[in-house]
């Protein structure tokens, strides 16, 4: 068997590359881009497979070095914390308050029941956490960062199994929103109540973004200079509490709260312009090289012995979330057409990422009709809000089971 060793810079290599070629392959094969499934993830995934199949037969071990990887996914979340305003948050109401708490729900209910079936499973609870929340609504980031963290406590291969149940989630989530959506609007016969017709641009949720231009090095300096400020400030402030409290808080937590404050603060005394164009383009580089990057260097031989568990915790976490939606997050939204059209973008992030509620979304309202409210709903919540009950979940959890 050979060894090979790829430094920071050959494994940044290896991940352009992956990236570009799932880029290529999401453009030819149809299939990819009707499930919505991301470029990263594609190429990612790829390699997995290629070096399980190099390595299950002794061709040749390959051994990356993988340190930058947390600082794209912490420019990510950061540049998430950016783009939240108070004002579009006073917009969505009461039904956004209740989504809002459906999907903290739905948070609890999914941690709760991997602790369940990981004692079913005779897995480390930890472990099985790693199939709840942290990867269902936390998606390939939050596999990451918080696999990260639990393997820091003694649990081996926890991103490893974060990231693997996160993807077949993005997969099912792709694949379910939709159909359940179509099952509540044929069964009830709802109606969108506007008659405005759907219409969406090529963006980066169903697309690859467009490059941006009309820069110059100051004004491009000047917004990664805030984004670098609220990642180092947040660091500080998650060492501060490990220290005086003792509680394990991810630094994207604090990074990303530190860039929500300055946002609002900013909207408020116009201190500095922020470039929401500029941060979204890099936002979207940071997250595709962190997700080629988590995907490439999982292990699967290393997960042979926890695919069963995985699987098995994966299929009650999609059948749970299913009857939740239609039983009880339908009903309470106001069982008409918006609550339908949210069905699916509930689905979508609970399962996978805010991406696929929206790719879900998309899907469903070409066919049936356009809500605004479930347009503006969903994208706040699964993008930025969920986070304020997901992360003290997650954390919670972990502090108890750890």
């Amino acid at each position: 068997m050979f060894d090979i060793n790829l430094n920071s810079t050959y494994t940044f290599l290896l991940a352009v590359i992956l990236f570009l070629f799932g880029s290529m392959l999401k453009n030819k094969i149809k299939i990819f881009n009707s499930l919505c499934i991301p470029s990263p993830v594609i190429g990612g995934v790829f390699f997995c497979l290629l070096y399980l199949f190099l390595n299950y037969f002794n061709i040749f071990n390959v051994t990356m070095d993988t340190r930058i990887m947390p600082k794209f996914m912490s420019f990510f979340f950061t540049a998430i914390g950016l783009s939240v305003s108070l004002s579009l948050i006073k917009k969505g109401g009461k039904l956004l308050l209740k989504y809002w708490l459906l999907c903290g729900i739905l948070a609890f209910c999914q941690n709760t029941l991997t602790v369940v079936l990981s004692k079913v499973c005779n897995i480390h609870p930890l472990l099985g956490l790693m199939c709840g929340t942290i990867s269902m609504e936390g998606g390939h980031g939050y596999a990451a960062a918080f696999g990260a963290t639990i393997e820091s406590l003694g649990i081996k291969s926890a991103s490893s199994v974060g990231i693997a149940s996160a993807t077949i989630g993005l997969i099912l989530g792709g694949i379910l929103g939709g159909p359940t959506a179509k099952f509540l609007i044929e069964k009830y016969k709802l109606k969108p109540t506007s008659n405005k017709t759907f219409n969406i641009s090529n963006n980066s949720i169903l697309g690859i973004s467009k490059s941006y231009f009309g820069l110059t090095p100051y004004l491009f300096f000047e917004q990664v200079l805030i984004v670098l400020l609220c990642m180092v400030l947040g660091e500080f402030i998650t060492n501060l509490i490990y220290n005086t409290f003792h509680v394990v808080v991810p630094t994207i937590v604090c990074s990303m709260f530190i860039a929500v404050i300055f946002r609002n603060i900013n909207d408020r005394f116009n201190i500095i312009k922020i470039d929401f164009q500029l941060l979204d383009f890099l936002s979207e580089l940071c997250l595709g090289m962190f997700l080629t990057m988590a995907l490439m260097s999982v292990d699967l031989l290393k997960l042979s012995n926890l695919f069963a568990p995985i699987i098995f915790i994966i299929s009650c976490q999609v059948i749970f979330i299913i009857l939740y939606a239609i039983l009880i997050c339908f009903r309470f939204l106001g069982k008409n057409f918006d609550a339908a059209i949210i069905i699916s973008g509930l689905i979508g992030h609970g399962l996978g990422a805010t991406p696929n509620a929206l790719a879900n979304m998309t899907s469903v309202s070409q066919k049936y009709g356009y809500s605004e409210k479930a347009f503006l709903v969903v994208p706040l919540v699964g993008a930025f809000l969920l986070d304020l009950f997901t992360m003290p979940c997650i954390i919670l959890f972990i502090n108890l089971l750890s």
